[in-house]
């Protein structure tokens, strides 16, 4: 099928919130596409190509469904993949290229990743999650929260979202150091940090918050060495990606009490297994990969989806992301 022809078949996937069509004006494609969205998961490559073969164009939603080589070949109607945000690392790019697939990005805002950052970090240093939950169960205070006044905030990455996060560390009073593998003093000091070494950004964070891409440098980068650096006071806080965290140590380090909790909105694997450690653990705040779920960026994601079918639809230029 070309774009030129009429009613082309769209697939949104992982709206968990059934929000897609809530968020955007889909109305330029009435006449000229029919939307399904759905609205769970699927891990299983057999159904989720079987899901996906009737469609011409699949709207993913950042990395939740990878489209990989393997699933790219099993969808020969497939002819356009809208995804949200300006670089998606879980789409064999080459692979939609080689089969002429079209790719298409969004618009993107890091706003609300450093704004769930900080509500991490403080309902961790303020206990929020348990103080609440006692109150609903009946009871009332239980726990004597920790002041970020004259503490140290670890930065581990001051780019676009760690240099924010550092600069809302110094309005509350920190002290902020930071490492990466790239970072110089000069760059740190633009932000308010102080660069420090690998190793004394794990001894000395009271704080310790990660900002990294995941790649193959910064994948496991935070083991059981860096883990075992760390104050048993300290708090680990990842709203980057999961991977850059060996999940076994952390949840080692956790059950063993040899760092005070964890704060985490990014996992290994996602959805979150039922039976995973980090449900459980009394030292482990966790959500599920909300950092990004805000009202105004995902006007901007669904938005820009809309624009981008339209003008595949008409044979004219869209976004083609980073």
């Amino acid at each position: 099928m070309t774009p030129t022809e009429s009613t082309v078949k769209v697939a949104i996937l992982d709206d968990y919130q059934n929000a897609g069509l809530q968020m955007a004006d889909w109305s330029p494609l009435a006449g000229r596409a029919t939307i399904t969205v759905f609205n769970d998961h699927l891990d299983d490559p057999d159904a989720l190509a079987a899901r996906l073969a009737p469609f011409e164009v699949v709207c993913v939603m950042r990395e939740r469904t990878p489209l990989t080589r393997s699933i790219l070949e099993r969808l020969p109607r497939l002819r356009l993949i809208a995804s949200t945000g300006f670089v998606n690392a879980s789409i064999d790019i080459r692979a939609a290229h080689e089969r002429g697939i079209a790719v298409a990005h969004t618009g993107y805002e890091s706003t609300p990743t450093i704004e769930m950052t900080w509500a991490l970090i403080l309902a961790s240093a303020r206990h929020i999650a348990a103080e609440s939950a006692s109150l609903r169960s009946g009871g009332w205070q239980r726990s004597i929260g920790n002041d970020l006044k004259g503490k140290t905030l670890g930065v581990l990455g001051l780019g676009n979202i760690g240099g924010e996060v550092a600069r809302i560390g110094q309005a509350f009073g920190m002290r902020v150091i930071a490492w990466s593998e790239n970072l110089t003093a000069e760059k740190a000091a633009a932000a308010g940090a102080e660069h420090v070494q690998k190793n004394e950004l794990f001894r000395q964070s009271d704080v310790l918050t990660i900002h990294l891409i995941l790649s193959r440098r910064s994948r496991r980068l935070v083991g059981a060495a860096e883990l075992a650096l760390m104050k048993p006071t300290a708090w680990l806080v990842n709203a980057a990606r999961g991977p850059i965290v060996d999940e076994g140590a952390l949840i080692s380090a956790l059950r063993e009490h040899r760092i005070a909790g964890a704060a985490v909105d990014v996992f290994d694997v996602e959805p979150l297994p039922i039976d995973h450690p980090y449900r459980s653990l009394d030292n482990m705040l966790a959500t599920p990969h909300i950092g990004y779920v805000s009202q105004n960026l995902y006007r901007t994601f669904y938005g820009d989806t809309v624009k981008n079918i339209v003008a595949w639809l008409d044979g004219s230029a869209f976004q083609t992301g980073a």
